[in-house]
């Protein structure tokens, strides 16, 4: 694994960047900060993914998300984003001008992109690459035949693609385990992404996911699999809930509320080299105020749902304190 700077380090540094970006894809850090006594590795900067404020413009979110107690934001490059794929390449820098400008930190986005003909491939990456955002989350890849192997060998030849030219462009690839999606199982991603450089391709580990997933203790010999080469940590709690016709379903709820072993979790990421950011998901309804995939009803109601996500940070902070020491 490579040496990824401080989250100290990585805020200051992307601060100071401008449309030309101080901050290196990989964020090495010099030669000389590696010699003395070894130190605690602390996680990158916590974030706040996009998608649950679609009505707040890039400073109105910065602005926002600042004010709520996170250092930077997990923006959507997709066709419900923030930015719109076919847009990328006049509105993505505008964006993380405009977010950086309230001292904010843009360290991944997050993206439809599945192949080298999604739309916006090219420029997204390009002007991630340019403008210093270090990781991509890329979309996902269905299972559409009888034999689900060709689907994951169909997934792997299309990713591959991805990385490729997201290696061009200096940018880590980290694919997000989703349910129902080839990589839902982090075995089947791991078919897709092992054999790939570690240093451009990884994971983006969602334990809210593998918690109702993989089930009681599964999500332990996921998170032991992904952690060598893990690129950024997804947050957000779930649960199963009783649904119609005696079917239970997944959802998501507060931090600390559901599944989720936050504490044997972070306890794992601290004795790892991560230090990539960790990205919180506002994923549960609220009554009048978020849908069921938490985002914001109206313009009126995105501060509550904001405030939300900042009493969930605060959880988040408290189990990171446990697990590091300081966070």
């Amino acid at each position: 694994m490579n040496q990824y700077c401080s989250r100290r380090e990585f805020l200051q540094m992307a601060s100071a960047a401008t449309a030309g970006g101080a901050l290196g894809a990989s964020c090495s850090l010099p030669a000389m900060a590696l010699e003395g006594p070894p130190r605690k590795a602390v996680p990158g900067p916590l974030c706040v993914f996009s998608k649950s404020f679609p009505q707040l413009g890039w400073t109105e979110l910065a602005k926002a998300a600042k004010g709520a107690g996170f250092d930077g934001i997990d923006l959507t490059v997709r066709s419900d984003g923030h930015v719109l794929p076919e847009r990328a390449a006049v509105d993505l820098p505008k964006a993380i001008a405009a977010i950086r400008a309230e001292g904010m930190v843009v360290p991944m986005l997050t993206t439809e992109l599945v192949d080298l003909q999604s739309t916006g491939a090219r420029p997204i990456l390009e002007i991630a690459g340019k403008l210093s955002v270090p990781y991509i989350k890329p979309g996902y890849y269905p299972y559409k035949s009888a034999n689900p192997f060709d689907d994951v060998r169909e997934a792997g030849r299309r990713f591959r693609g991805l990385v490729d030219l997201a290696k061009e462009n200096g940018v880590q690839i980290g694919y997000h385990n989703h349910p129902d999606w080839v990589g839902g199982s982090i075995w089947d991603a791991a078919n897709v992404i092992e054999p790939l450089d570690a240093h451009w391709s990884g994971y983006y580990f969602d334990l809210g996911h593998s918690s109702v997933n993989e089930g009681e203790d599964e999500w332990r010999i996921a998170a032991n699999l992904v952690m060598p080469r893990l690129k950024m940590v997804a947050v957000k709690d779930m649960t199963w809930t009783a649904g119609g016709e005696r079917r239970w379903q997944p959802v998501s709820c507060p931090m600390g509320t559901g599944m989720a072993p936050w504490k044997e979790f972070f306890a794992l990421l601290a004795k790892s080299s991560f230090n990539g950011p960790i990205s919180f998901g506002q994923a549960y309804a609220i009554p009048g105020v978020a849908d069921e995939e938490g985002i914001a009803v109206s313009r009126a109601a995105a501060p509550k749902v904001m405030a939300a996500a900042g009493s969930n940070l605060e959880y988040l902070k408290a189990r990171l304190r446990e697990a590091y020491g300081h966070a």
